[in-house]
């Protein structure tokens, strides 16, 4: 009897590693990647037969962290932009 076995989605731990590595040592680009990643695992596991392939946890993983690291950097960018705006603004009133 051949009992066919789940196999974990490789997209999905791409997106879990480079969801790790954008809060390590690549944050855009790794938060774009595990974006990414983590929504075209979740779409082939829906995809596939139930029970055929494994890892929605993990792409779930990634791509939370993904898009926290994205919001950061958006958050970050908007800061430096209003904290430059104030110092410009002060400069033009003295």
């Amino acid at each position: 009897m051949n009992a066919a076995y789940p196999r974990t989605s490789t997209t999905a731990i791409l997106s879990l590693v480079f969801g790790i590595l954008c809060w390590v040592g690549l944050p855009f680009l790794g938060a774009l990647l595990a974006v990414v990643c983590g929504h075209a695992a979740r779409a082939e596991i829906r995809r596939a037969p139930p029970g055929m392939i494994e890892g929605d946890g993990m792409a779930i993983v990634g791509l939370v962290l993904g898009w926290l690291q994205l919001f950061c950097i958006v958050a970050a960018v908007f800061v430096v932009f209003a904290f430059l705006g104030g110092l410009a603004f002060l400069a033009r009133l003295g």
